[in-house]
């Protein structure tokens, strides 16, 4: 039985652990911001990709026009604030609530829980 020798590439990957907030690995403005925003987003997304409605009846239900709800439903934020985005949730029957406590670390963190 002849056995062939496998020819491989000596390639070296490099990789870096990421720091769980990609906006920050990009060197990205406010990422903590944009994170938040990003996980709003999907909390808005998953509700009307379950909703069973068209983008037209969900703008009007947000009070936006239809191309902005193609954004959401693409998990895109866009020019939305934290603030309008959590607008968007309570007019999609969802209670947003918002804690503040001390933290241990050097900076406080934003965070995003689903119940």
């Amino acid at each position: 039985m002849k056995s062939k020798a496998k020819r491989t590439n000596k390639r070296v990957a490099r990789v870096t652990e990421g720091s769980g907030n990609v906006f920050a690995d990009l060197g990205l403005p406010n990422p903590e911001r944009e994170m938040l925003k990003a996980k709003l987003t999907l909390q808005i997304y998953t509700i009307l990709n379950g909703s069973g409605m068209t983008q037209v009846e969900i703008a009007k239900i947000l009070g936006v026009q239809q191309p902005q709800v193609s954004l959401l439903m693409r998990n895109r934020a866009g020019n939305f604030s934290v603030g309008r985005l959590m607008e968007f949730l309570t007019a999609l029957r969802q209670d947003v609530e918002i804690t503040v406590r001390p933290t241990r670390k050097e900076h406080g963190a934003l965070s995003v829980v689903s119940v």
